[in-house]
């Protein structure tokens, strides 16, 4: 995502809690041909994300897109192997914490500024999960429901006090091989698991998403093309959503 907004001539802030992979990222964006700059923070620390609102306006002048790309699961929170009676809750509230509270808090604070210049486009991160069960991942399903939830909530509220300047939209993507599931659907030999056969046989695509994907629906919502669309959640999914597995 931060690629394809480097490519449409946007300058990138990569916002993360990891100096390293954030470091990388920007030189890529830079070795490009973009403009980008690194800010440490975590997406869960209102004082943190403060101070990088305040870092950008000082650099840049404004912030015109947030993308809310933080999120995934927590491994202590899945209840694959068993029911899910002695879940622990601090682990549950964890997967809340990253996926529900990483997104309204820097909504929140970044939302603010684009409310202070009448203008900007905010995009959420959903899931296939919020929408339909999920098996082992109650926690990750429960915040991006209430993600989606949220993106219909504060666009409304934006638009009605801010204008129609202010958007917030939501991507829910289908399933993509990541760093953070691959050891779900790829198993030693390099061979799909169970899981990600049936995660297969229910897309009518019959593969998974590739990155690049993504980028059409982040540009779009970002763009004047969407300057009516507020509110809304749009799959990226291959049909996973519309096929009922029948």
């Amino acid at each position: 995502m931060a690629t394809t907004l480097a490519a449409a001539g946007a300058r990138v802030v990569v916002l993360g809690r990891r100096e390293a992979e954030a470091r990388a990222m920007v030189e890529r964006l830079v070795d490009a041909g973009g403009q980008a700059m690194m800010v440490l923070a975590d997406v869960v620390d209102r004082d943190a994300l403060q101070s990088a609102r305040a870092h950008v306006l000082e650099a840049w002048g404004r912030i015109d897109i947030l993308v809310n790309a933080a999120g995934g699961n927590v491994a202590r929170a899945r209840s694959d192997n068993g029911p899910p009676f002695d879940l622990p809750m601090d682990a549950f509230d964890e997967v809340l914490q990253l996926n529900l509270h990483g997104t309204v808090l820097p909504s929140l604070v970044f939302g603010e500024a684009m409310a202070w210049q009448g203008r900007g486009s905010i995009i959420n991160i959903s899931s296939m999960a919020s929408t339909q069960a999920l098996s082992g991942v109650m926690g990750y399903s429960a915040a991006k429901a209430a993600v989606e939830n949220f993106t219909k909530w504060l666009a409304v509220d934006l638009a009605r006090r801010c204008g129609e300047g202010l958007r917030v939209n939501a991507i829910s993507p289908g399933f993509f091989l990541a760093t953070q599931n691959r050891a779900v659907l790829v198993d030693a030999d390099g061979n799909w698991t169970p899981r990600a056969q049936s995660v297969l046989a229910k897309t009518p695509m019959g593969r998974f998403g590739r990155h690049e994907e993504l980028h059409g629906a982040v540009r779009f919502l970002c763009s004047d093309a969407a300057s009516f669309v507020t509110g809304t959640v749009l799959p990226v999914d291959g049909g996973f959503s519309a096929f009922t597995g029948v």
